[in-house]
């Protein structure tokens, strides 16, 4: 008695830590977080982001470029100019000329304008293609996101599952207990042996076991969502555990529309529309480039002073110099070597293995839609039949409570009677959250997983 009272105590603190302060986490506060915290999407998103500016025009070579350039130069010079052999007019040798720090300075800078008009087409293609990357990363933002939330809702539904079950498990535990009671009132009144109350001790021991394995089991699953959502990991919360199914008709019409929302069918057209371009961009290597030119440059000189054979030495010019031109170039590789018809050759190869690529997973996402309705399908029948047999369950232990109070069955048919109910209720919580999760993975198969409310 002393052992069942230590763990109900236990049990308790338990109990109590878990449930104070939790709020409700709906569905739609879970994915909202995980859109706006989760790093898989966030890196996601950034590549999105990184497709977008390489699509811009600034990315694609319709712009022209314009270079500056500048320079300096400064000069300090000592010269001696010597006379050898040479005469004044009164017949005396003609004396050196010495220059002492003579400085001379260049000073230059230009602008240098480069366009090009044509080239074969080729930057219009791969402008093209760029726009295609684009949309392509956001569908694979898209399956990323898709695949987050399928990963946020089978951790959900986890917690929702083993909440439910510790709910029933709570209600066993409180039938034991009471079992107790009446098994010592009705030994001391000398109705019943020391058995039977030795039997609800040893059922309150197991159920309370259970109860506390089952509350560190959320404990863990809470933690895992808190992962998922990337925010503190003793964050405590409470989530809904009522499930809505899609009604049969929306469901239809989902699947009629599966190939053209599906995403990764989606993804093969795009990366079809890229190895498109790419034959068309590698064409334009066969055809000229045509560019037009234009240059403005400016330079000044200012020269040292220097010594001239008359003898006379003249002051430092400066001169300065402005130039302006244009031109046109046309530039067309007659013969590369033929490694432009190589690259148009492989990229047509690499075009035909996407189309095959396409009917391979085309057939892939036909056969996993028809397994994962089947399996729903089943699921939900199963999940069906588990409610069903809750109710029956339920009413046989109602009618097992009675005849136990009156004594007609023992407390080992009791129990059985007990337990039978049980595991029928965590079995029907077990088949709900899985036809749950199923449908919500038959839903991403046909594109429509970020277009329901959950």
């Amino acid at each position: 008695m002393k052992k069942v009272n230590i763990i109900l105590l236990v049990l308790f603190l338990v109990v109590g830590s878990i449930s104070a302060q939790e709020q409700l986490l709906s569905k739609e506060q879970a994915v909202a977080r995980a859109l706006e915290n989760n790093f898989g999407i966030k890196v996601a998103k950034n590549q999105v982001e990184i497709a977008k500016n390489n699509k811009s025009v600034l990315n694609a070579g319709y712009l022209p470029t314009l270079t500056g350039t500048a320079g300096a130069t400064y000069n300090r010079n000592n010269t001696n100019t010597e006379f050898p052999g040479q005469l004044l007019e009164d017949g005396t040798p003609r004396p050196d000329i010495s220059l002492d720090n003579a400085e001379s300075q260049r000073y230059n800078s230009g602008l240098n304008l480069n366009y090009t008009l044509f080239d074969g087409l080729g930057r219009y293609y791969n402008y093209k293609r760029l726009k295609e990357q684009f949309q392509l990363s956001e569908l694979q933002a898209r399956e990323t996101i898709e695949n987050t939330v399928i990963q946020l809702f089978s951790v959900y539904f986890e917690i929702s599952r083993l909440t439910e079950n510790q709910n029933v498990l709570q209600q066993a535990l409180e039938i034991s207990k009471d079992r107790i009671k009446r098994a010592e009132y009705a030994f001391d009144y000398g109705q019943n042996t020391k058995l039977d109350i030795l039997n609800a001790q040893v059922d309150v021991t197991n159920d309370s076991i259970n109860l506390l394995n089952t509350q560190q089991q959320l404990i863990n699953a809470k933690r895992d969502l808190n992962v998922v959502l990337n925010q503190s990991l003793n964050e405590r919360f409470a989530v809904d555990t009522i499930v809505r199914f899609i009604p049969k008709l929306q469901l239809e019409d989902f699947l009629a529309k599966a190939k053209e929302n599906n995403v990764a069918l989606l993804q093969t057209e795009k990366n079809l529309a890229i190895n498109a371009y790419d034959i068309k961009v590698n064409r334009s290597g066969y055809l000229p480039t045509i560019g037009l030119t234009g240059s403005y440059g400016w330079n000044r000189n200012q020269n040292a002073p220097s010594a001239f054979l008359s003898g006379t030495v003249f002051p430092g010019t400066n001169a300065n110099i402005n130039s302006l031109s244009f031109g046109a170039n046309l530039t067309w590789n007659l013969f590369d070597g033929g490694s432009t018809a190589v690259r148009v050759k492989n990229a047509k190869i690499a075009y035909e293995n996407q189309e095959l690529l396409k009917q391979q997973i085309t057939n892939e996402v036909d056969r996993d839609i028809l397994n994962a309705l089947e399996i729903y399908e089943n699921r939900l029948g199963i999940f069906k039949i588990q409610a069903q047999n809750v109710v029956t369950n339920q009413n046989n232990f109602e009618r097992s409570k009675e005849q136990f109070q009156l004594g007609r069955i023992t407390s080992i048919e009791f129990r059985q009677a007990q337990i039978n109910l049980l595991n029928a209720q965590t079995n029907k919580n077990l088949a709900k959250y899985d036809a749950k999760l199923s449908e919500l993975q038959l839903l991403q198969l046909t594109g429509q997983l970020l277009n329901i409310a959950f």
